[in-house]
């Protein structure tokens, strides 16, 4: 018996959450399965596009292959096609691979940008509402602040270095606020001052972030100008040009670089599906997210129109709003009645939408956040609840995979410290796992050097002499018969010393083997130049004793770590050498050279010394070169 299909159209965020709890809620009833079908065979995370614009994140991050998302979904199968027409009598679709029939459909589609008609935002601006835009978006920027960096003439180069973002909604202010830090990225790769590349924001209306409460847009616009960002209200955009925006007053902005991202409209191919539209031209739902006058089509996500009776004096007059959140809602309303009615049952479930809140990400460091309608935060523990609210999703489609890899994006594989931990964190940043090894190589050096210093019983600020394999210093002693004897009979009765064994271990009971027994010839004659006395050796032991113990600390704090840990290396070949160093404690080089690639960067001193040196020991090389050759020139 043939199964009866269930078709989602759209694998966005909306089409796989329905498809997820499809498939969960069906997974007993063997009559039908899920067909999703979508024109990629990747779901895109939406709401991250400019997190891939911004050359933040690698595209990979934000494209999830469906096939490893539904690969133990046995009743769900995967159509990478087009949907060209829908036949509501035959209860089919016809699609680029071919026709499917369903006994239920469900339309997440999406949107796309309105331009509202603007003249020129299709020939010369960009949009970002899919992976392509987002993409060609992410060339054009660092391919422009390069022809910019370029240009001799003042007026070209202002309007290629001139970024314009049409829009302050969620998607115009995030993106926003990763130009701000991608800013500092293409300054310094194109030998430019920050303030050179201008980031303007244009809002028609005379305030920003329409769906927050006014203390939290405020503060997300205070932090937009005390970052250089030129926040315009009131400005609205009338056209479009190769090098410029007109505004409705008739004055002029020069950019060619300007991003569209003031509203969302349904697509334009699925007007043409025969089902009633409303606001936005989006497809208008009843209480049960069923197509209004359909009985099996069902609705969801971005490309949905219902206003909820009880919200209509809410911002947005109560319309779902097109959010996660409010694809989520409609989601599970229209999910449970699709089971009810296959099981053969009533679907009764009324449409209530469930907004825990919003958090709206201004760059990596700085997120505006309002939960529940009441609670409002800023800062970093709002930052911390947009990566919540962003795992919450793959939390709710069962997805651990995606978990790990979200958290391994978000915070362990971003460069230049676009990360909310400011790049302490990131693999490409730093070796934050060496770390820990970093913290116990400096402790073994601080345990070693620690009975050393004066009040231990292995002092070698004292009187005595520690050097005890150059035998060349120890003091002659007399011998005679009698105490020769004495020596032989003390020897005689002495217990006998075991031979040192060879180990990379610690063995319990046996004498660990030094690297070498006796000093090899070379270095013996090499030694006696630099140390031919006691006195020489004694005051060498408290150098030594000092060097050890600013290792140790220095390895600890991770300051100038790599040239610590170096030192550390080549005091291992001179104690090996000298007959005082142990093949248990080989693994110590080995150490030093792992911490040295940049583990004093990841919680460490190295993190402002290493950048700090780099910068004013540049500035006084090349200042020197340049006053010698203009000094040349001069001559």
């Amino acid at each position: 018996m043939a199964k009866k299909n269930i078709v989602v159209v759209g694998a966005g965020f909306a089409g796989v959450f329905a498809a997820k709890h499809l498939a969960k809620g069906l997974k007993k009833n063997d009559d039908y399965q899920i067909i999703l079908v979508d024109r990629h065979s990747y779901f895109t995370y939406m709401t991250e596009l400019h997190e891939v614009a911004t050359k933040r994140v690698e595209p990979k991050h934000i494209q999830y292959d469906l096939q490893h998302l539904f690969g133990r979904r046995k009743n769900v199968s995967l159509v990478t096609a087009d949907v060209t027409k829908i036949d509501k009598e035959n209860k089919t679709i016809s699609t680029t691979a071919g026709e499917i029939s369903f006994e239920k459909l469900v339309l997440t589609v999406g949107g796309e940008s309105n331009d509202f008609g603007t003249p020129g935002v299709k020939e010369f601006g960009h949009e970002m509402w899919s992976m392509e835009q987002a993409l060609d978006l992410r060339h054009h920027i660092e391919a422009i602040v390069a022809e910019g960096a370029g240009s001799l003439d003042p007026k070209v180069r202002e309007a290629k270095l001139t970024f314009a973002v049409v829009g302050s909604g969620f998607t115009g202010v995030e993106l926003m606020g990763e130009l701000i830090e991608q800013r500092k990225v293409l300054a310094q790769a194109n030998k430019l001052r920050e303030d050179e590349i201008k980031l303007v924001l244009l809002e028609a209306a005379p305030t920003i972030l329409n769906m927050l409460d006014r203390q939290g847009a405020d503060k997300a616009l205070a932090y937009m100008k005390k970052k250089g960002v030129d926040v315009r209200l009131n400005a609205k955009v009338t056209e479009v040009r190769e090098s410029e925006v007109v505004f409705a007053d008739g004055t002029t902005l020069p950019t060619e670089s300007l991003v569209w991202t003031a509203g969302v409209k349904a697509k334009e191919t699925s007007s043409k599906w025969g089902l009633e539209t409303g606001k936005g031209g989006r497809f208008q739902a009843d209480d049960h997210m069923r197509a209004v006058g359909e009985k099996d089509i069902y609705l969801a996500g971005d490309s949905t129109t219902y206003q909820e009776p009880a919200r209509k004096d809410q911002p947005g007059a109560g319309f779902i709003p097109q959010t996660v959140e409010g694809a989520e809602s409609a989601v599970n309303t229209l999910v449970p009645n699709i089971v009810a009615e296959v099981n053969g049952n009533e679907g009764t479930k009324i449409f209530k939408g469930v907004y825990q809140g919003y958090a709206v990400s201004i760059g990596t460091h700085y997120t505006v956040a309002t939960l529940y309608e009441k609670y409002r935060m800023a800062g970093f523990f709002a930052n911390i609840m947009k990566h919540i609210i962003n795992l919450r999703f793959f939390i709710q489609i069962y997805s651990a995979y995606h978990i790990f890899h979200y958290m391994m994006n978000e915070f362990f594989r971003t460069p230049n410290e676009r990360t909310m931990f400011y790049g302490w964190t990131s693999r490409l940043g730093n070796v934050l796992w060496s770390v820990p090894l970093r913290i116990f190589y400096g402790a073994m050096w601080l345990v070693d050097v620690w009975y050393k210093l004066p009040g231990h019983t292995d002092d070698w600020f004292s009187k005595d002499l520690r050097l005890q394999t150059f035998t060349w210093l120890q003091k002659a002693t007399e011998t005679s018969g009698a105490s020769a004897g004495g020596a032989d009979a003390a020897a005689a009765t002495a217990a006998p010393v075991a031979d040192p064994t060879f180990t990379l271990s610690y063995t319990f009971g046996k004498t660990p083997m030094p690297i070498f027994d006796h000093l090899p010839k070379w270095y013996e004659a090499v030694t006696k130049v630099m140390i031919p006395n006691e006195a020489t050796a004694l005051l060498m032991q408290k150098v030594m004793t000092v060097v050890e113990l600013l290792l140790a600390l220095a390895i600890l704090a991770g300051l100038f770590t790599w040239l610590a840990s170096a030192v550390t290396i080549g005091l291992v070949v001179v104690f090996s050498l000298s007959g005082m160093f142990y093949w248990t404690n080989m693994w110590m080089p080995f150490a030093a050279l792992a911490i040295m690639n940049g583990s004093g960067r990841a919680f460490g001193l190295d993190y402002w010394a290493v950048p700090w040196l780099q910068k004013h020991l540049g500035k006084w090389w090349y200042r020197g070169y340049e006053a010698s050759t203009y000094n040349q020139l001069a001559k």
